[in-house]
């Protein structure tokens, strides 16, 4: 049908589940090479990352991305094959088709458009596409490349990520920050014994209950004009034997904080721990903070050309928001970077039969063209 959906199909195929990329990232990397991009790959461990430019200097405007998915659950529960795409009623069915294939292949429909049209454009124009998006630790995908660019001194001064921003129509909501994310994994002692004589026992579950009440009540913080309030969420428990007469040794809670600049990740484990201090625990507890909360503030050079780009490529106002969960962005921003979302609707991310609507998909090269052109376009 078009460049666009061509490409998108052939990314669907490949079953690039985390953090294998199927061979996608070596047919963006050949597409790209043939527009006249400079392309390194960057490999860490089984995650490929490739880095694609153009120009050269500053400023430097970055499209970032995944081909990674995840999985599709029992293929038999889809209505079509979830890596054979498929159309049906105007929109095209696959794993990835939303998050982010459809957005990728975008990208590199609209990089290829702008250089052919600008190849004396000022500054750098470049693709980051990544296979660790969507697995538990993104070790070694963005986040490992942003230590290289500091390593080496890459500056990147603007980012739009194509992940599947909008919520009813395209355009009609952009991100232009995230919440950081803090979790922790506390382990709670006590006493094993028997139900009978609990006297001989301590139960670790009858001792963390009321922590964890204080801790789900706590007002964190109020938020402020850019961020909701900070959010507290117990995610599993773990503890006993399986034994309905044994009183457990143990337990295990995981939870997670979301938060925007009113807290700070220092000021919620301060917090926290002083609460389970105040109950009493005999606890240790493992705190992972997976992202600072970014936020590219109103007047931002990148936030209006996306704005003014929606309104007129999409004759919608959209809204600029900072919700949801995290985005690779959030490795991007602390390079200095502006760090803007915009990508089609996401109503069937991650679920089954999971598409894209054919319109949007072939709207969506003209609106990266577009901010590429006003950025760096001569």
């Amino acid at each position: 049908m078009s460049e666009v959906f061509d490409l998108t199909c052939e990314l669907i195929r490949r079953r690039s589940l985390t953090p294998d990329d199927a061979g996608c990232v070596a047919l963006i990397s050949r597409r790209l090479e043939r527009a006249g991009f400079r392309c390194e790959h960057l490999r860490y461990g089984e995650v490929s990352n490739l880095w694609a430019i153009h120009g050269q200097g500053a400023p430097v405007l970055a499209f970032l991305g995944h081909v990674d998915v995840v999985p599709s659950g029992p293929e038999g529960d889809w209505t079509s094959p979830p890596f054979e795409p498929t159309v049906r009623d105007g929109k095209l069915y696959g794993r990835g088709a939303a998050d982010m294939k459809s957005g990728v292949a975008a990208m590199v429909v609209a990089l290829e458009r702008f250089v052919a049209a600008h190849p004396d454009h000022r500054g750098t124009v470049a693709l980051l596409v990544t296979s660790d998006e969507e697995g538990p630790t993104n070790l070694d995908g963005v986040r490992r490349v942003a230590q290289h660019f500091r390593e080496t001194g890459q500056r990147i001064d603007w980012c739009v990520v194509g992940e599947p921003s909008s919520q009813e129509k395209l355009g009609d909501l952009i991100r232009v920050g995230r919440r950081g994310s803090l979790s922790l994994r506390l382990a709670v002692r006590g006493i094993q014994g028997h139900v009978a004589y609990p006297d001989l026992a301590k139960n670790p579950i009858h001792a963390v209950a009321p922590a964890l009440a204080e801790l789900a009540a706590a007002r964190w913080d109020e938020g402020n004009v850019d961020f909701p309030p900070t959010t507290f969420q117990v995610s599993n428990i773990h503890g006993g034997t399986g034994a309905l007469n044994v009183i457990p040794g143990s337990l295990v809670v995981d939870a997670n904080f979301r938060f925007g600049t009113a807290s700070t990740a220092d000021s919620l484990r301060e917090r926290t721990e002083a609460i389970l201090e105040k109950h009493g625990l005999d606890y240790a507890i493992e705190w992972n903070l997976s992202g600072e909360p970014f936020h590219s503030p109103e007047g931002g050079r990148l936030r209006e050309v996306v704005i003014d780009v929606c309104r007129e490529g999409c004759g919608i106002e959209p809204e600029p928001s900072t919700g949801g969960g995290t985005s690779d962005g959030r490795f991007i921003a602390p390079l200095g970077a502006e760090v803007v979302e915009i990508g089609p609707v996401n109503a069937t991310i991650h679920k089954v039969d999971e598409c894209v609507a054919l319109a949007d998909l072939e709207r969506m090269p003209a609106i990266h063209l577009a901010i590429a052109e006003r950025l760096l376009g001569r």
